[in-house]
């Protein structure tokens, strides 16, 4: 069983910017258009889930003594 490679965050924002343009064009049919929406939602929510999850990770800092806690500012 092979494994999927994992498209990074990158690729993801940069094929985001790339159908959001051909959209804008205008020169695209409806069909296209629309598959193109719907792959374009699914990257959008891809990323934000991507973004969810480090600014969870950034948020905790770890401790002189090794445990992980949340940041907090005062």
């Amino acid at each position: 069983m092979t494994k999927e490679k994992e498209v990074k965050f990158e690729d993801k924002i940069k094929e985001l910017e790339t159908i959001v343009n051909e959209l804008e064009s205008g020169d695209i049919d409806l069909d296209s258009s629309i598959e193109k929406y719907t792959k374009a939602m699914t990257l959008v929510k891809e990323c934000d889930e991507k973004l969810k999850n480090v600014e969870e990770q950034v948020n905790k800092i770890v401790t002189e003594s090794g445990n992980l806690e949340n940041f907090e500012v005062e």
